[in-house]
């Protein structure tokens, strides 16, 4: 396990080896990695995609012989921490988990210096979790009928927590009032801790996030979960309805989370770090972390594949950030 000192100071060796001559840089597989790798989460520490990369690098770590340090870089819609990766050598040597977040930058932020297509290498999936619909007990619902009606009543006035804009929770969220017609108060927040301080503390009314963030408090009653926002039902929260059966029709939404290298990043170097995170996949511990948090393993693809499920995923969300007007410029 190392140590706080240990990974401040291989964090800080990073950029200064970044800055390598090239030709050092473009190394085969059979010598990568040859010194610390830095995976970039580009939201606060403590969410989900936080929380899959840990468990996944951990294991990684050990699979290659280098430490896999998780650097959370937050803000701007992931966008800071995406252009951080893309603007870096395509080494191997920085990298970058997103969710959904990242099929979001072309419609949320038009503007922004980055683009998801253009600039990253996807390489492997990690994992994917339901988000549930989860209220602070104080709201006066108790299934969808009468949390719609709560909605009705403060006619835009009720509050909805998410961990920022263009996150999975926020466009989840959207989805949700694009198909139902109804009305809220978006509230974002920079880190996914805070958003839930603020929900369980009656601050806000109304969250969608991870089901393994939410589900201890909907069990202990200070939450209460109204859907699941997968197909299926949840194995973790078998009690709640998905948006579909309360009557939401084409109502899907989950939080992915795949690693990506910048474009040009070698091939060789892209299979050396899909094969360690399969491995990691496959490992029973693994799997029984996932399983008592409510993690799903990501759909095994290609990167040829994983380049068609980003572009689909874009077509899929773009027309629904455009539609509730959340684009920022």
């Amino acid at each position: 396990m190392l140590t706080r000192r240990t990974t401040l100071k291989a964090l800080a060796a990073l950029p200064a080896v970044a800055a390598l001559p090239g030709a050092a840089r473009a190394q085969g597989a059979g010598t990568y990695p040859d010194r610390p790798v830095r995976v970039v989460v580009p939201f606060a520490a403590g969410g989900v995609i936080d929380v899959v990369t840990r468990i996944v690098m951990e294991h990684v770590t050990a699979t290659l012989g280098r430490p896999m340090i998780v650097d959370n870089r937050p803000g701007a819609g992931s966008t800071i921490g995406a252009d951080f990766v893309a603007k870096s050598a395509p080494d191997g040597y920085t990298l970058l988990v997103n969710g959904l977040a990242q099929t979001a930058m072309p419609a949320l932020y038009p503007n922004a210096p980055v683009n998801p297509e253009r600039d990253f290498a996807p390489i492997v999936g990690l994992g994917s979790v339901p988000f549930v619909l989860g209220v602070h007990n104080s709201v006066p619902a108790t299934d969808w009928a009468s949390f719609a009606a709560f909605l009705r009543q403060r006619n835009g006035e009720a509050t909805f927590a998410t961990t920022g804009a263009g996150s999975a929770s926020h466009l989840s969220g959207e989805l949700m009032r694009k198909i139902s017609g109804l009305d809220y108060t978006h509230v974002p927040y920079r880190a996914t801790p805070a958003a839930i301080t603020d929900l369980l503390a009656g601050r806000v009314n109304f969250m969608i996030d991870a089901q393994n963030l939410l589900a201890p408090h909907i069990r202990s009653g200070t939450l209460r979960g109204i859907a699941i926002t997968t197909a299926r039902r949840s194995s973790l929260l078998p009690e709640v309805p998905t948006f579909q059966e309360v009557g939401l029709a084409g109502y899907e939404s989950s939080s992915p989370q795949v690693l990506y290298g910048p474009r040009g990043t070698p091939r060789p170097v892209v299979d050396k770090l899909a094969a360690a995170v399969n491995a990691a996949l496959d490992d029973a511990g693994v799997k029984q972390r996932f399983a008592e948090r409510g993690l799903e393993r990501f759909p095994a693809m290609t990167p040829e594949q994983l380049v068609q499920w980003l572009r689909s995923e874009i077509e899929k969300w773009g027309p629904i950030i455009r539609a509730t007007g959340a684009t920022s410029g």
